[in-house]
């Protein structure tokens, strides 16, 4: 972990030092948010005591983080443009690291303060955005350019629509239980709330099975939280490392022979994947804009352009600066070592665009995204202590701040208190959906899922809604991405007025 400091001046270790914590304190508000989720309904329904629920929230928070893979971490990096963390010196990558993670910072300890559960997915999507916009703003650049519009428009779907899945599975499991797990007087117990519970037989805690169904269940959102959420913080990490301290960061410097060998022949047959077909790329290179004039005045063009036309010369580089022979990274310079990440990325980049276009059949999109996942071998990694210290600022965010956020989704959001059986379906709901999106790779807000299963089960179960609290969590659903964007946006405006 310290060799990330070498090469640096006092006053840039500093400040990345700085920025590590500041992504740490993010993902510790992102434990008072989301994970408290997790371990709201075990609480509420008494299933397990408020501080054992929440060490086991933070143990499988550790282990979803540490097995959940990367694919969620990097979808929300490659929201913003390459060119932005490459191509910018190292006080611009700063003032963006900062203001995206303060704009975070401020909006989520805002909503935790007034008990409401925000999103910190959104939040931290709506930073991005917002600095991404401000870039184009001030560079002149076109502000379509300014993001990958294939990655938000994918993140934002998957965003509206895991509440609405949530609200309605959720609702769909109280509609069933209902229908055939009541009538008897031992069936009806997991319809109870716990003060009923309390007040006919005396007991604090919830059936022997019904305890046990709660109790998997946010050991299951935990582990999801962590396998989706957690990857978040592990991407704002890499951002920082690789915006600030390239030299050990842009590329996998304990990556071996093998994995540099598997990403050089990975473009080898990427290549030859475009000589047998070289329909495709030339189809590519008339749907995107033209590349920019070269100058007239003799003077040498020396940036890469991530354009369709370059691929092959692109591709020519990357096997210069990795001969079939190379064992490790240290042989590049660092100079090398950014511009070998800048053009991986850019091939990455056209042979996703290759696999969505009509013409390229199922084989061949599947062939296109196992070049793609080879070629980023090296390129989109993660140290494990990067891992292990996100686990735990979640962990400890939970342990510090879980009740404000709890007490709103057990007791605030319906008109009663929550039944056990709404707490097993909303968080069975919660546990699979996140689950799954982390499987594939989309970023979901673990707040929205459960906020929205809950609401669906006490719909179906004829409680009733809050007006006030639905109100306050819709109307803090709606304002987070603007309000982060323009947060984000002023604060990156006005860090490069003072520098």
């Amino acid at each position: 972990m310290l060799n990330l400091f070498v090469g640096l001046d006092i006053y840039t270790g500093l400040l990345l030092l700085l920025a590590l914590a500041f992504v740490l304190f993010y993902e510790a508000i992102n434990g008072f948010h989301d994970t408290a989720n997790a371990v709201a309904t075990v609480i509420y329904t008494r299933a397990m005591q408020p501080q054992l629920a929440v060490v086991m929230a933070a143990f499988f928070n550790f282990f979803g983080v540490l097995l959940g893979g990367l694919s969620v971490a990097y979808a929300i990096v490659h929201m913003l443009p390459t060119d932005l963390l490459l191509n910018m010196g190292s006080t611009h990558g700063l003032a963006m690291v900062f203001s995206m993670l303060l704009a975070a910072i401020i909006w989520n300890l805002g909503t935790w303060f007034f008990g409401l559960p925000a999103s910190s997915s959104h939040t931290l999507i709506g930073a991005i955005i917002g600095i991404g916009l401000t870039n184009a703003m001030l560079t002149g650049s076109s502000v379509m350019d300014a993001l990958n519009l294939r990655e938000v428009t994918k993140i934002f779907s998957s965003l509206i629509v895991s509440p609405i899945v949530g609200l309605v599975i959720a609702g769909g499991l109280i509609f069933l239980l209902r229908r055939f797990w009541s009538g008897t007087k031992k069936r009806d117990r997991i319809h109870r709330i716990p003060e009923d519970r309390k007040k006919k037989k005396g007991k604090r805690k919830p059936p022997f099975w019904t305890r046990i169904a709660l109790i998997v269940s946010a050991a299951g959102v935990a582990f999801s939280h962590g396998a989706n959420d957690g990857q978040k913080g592990i991407g704002l990490v890499m951002l920082v490392l690789v915006g600030i301290a390239p030299a050990g960061f842009v590329v996998n410097m304990n990556a071996s022979g093998y994995e540099i060998t598997r990403t050089r022949d990975a473009v080898t047959n990427f290549e030859h994947y475009l000589q047998q077909h070289p329909e495709l790329p030339q189809k590519l290179i008339t749907m995107e804009p033209p590349l920019p004039a070269t100058p007239t005045d003799g003077t040498q063009v020396t940036e890469f352009h991530c354009h369709p036309a370059n691929t092959f010369d692109a591709i020519a580089r990357v096997k210069t600066m990795l001969p079939g022979n190379m064992e490790s990274y240290e042989s590049l310079s660092v100079s090398q070592r950014s511009q070998l990440r800048r053009i991986m990325l850019c091939i990455s980049d056209t042979s996703a665009k290759l696999a969505k276009l009509p013409d390229v059949s199922k084989e061949d999109q599947n062939l296109l995204k196992k070049l793609r996942s080879d070629m980023l071998n090296t390129i989109e990694y993660a140290p494990v202590w990067i891992i292990m210290a996100v686990a735990l600022a979640l962990g400890i965010g939970t342990m510090i701040g879980w009740r404000r956020v709890a007490m709103t989704i057990g007791e605030k959001i319906g008109k009663r208190g929550m039944t056990y059986a709404q707490g097993m379906a909303a968080q069975m709901t919660a546990a699979v959906s996140i689950g799954l999106a982390s499987y594939i790779g989309m970023p979901v807000s673990t707040t929205h899922v459960l906020s929205s299963a809950v609401a669906g089960t006490m719909v179906v179960d004829g409680g009733g809604l809050q007006r006030k609290t639905v109100t306050s969590i819709l109307m803090a659903w709606v304002f987070t991405l603007p309000a982060a964007i323009f947060l984000s946006g002023s604060l990156y405006w006005i860090a490069l007025q003072l520098i």
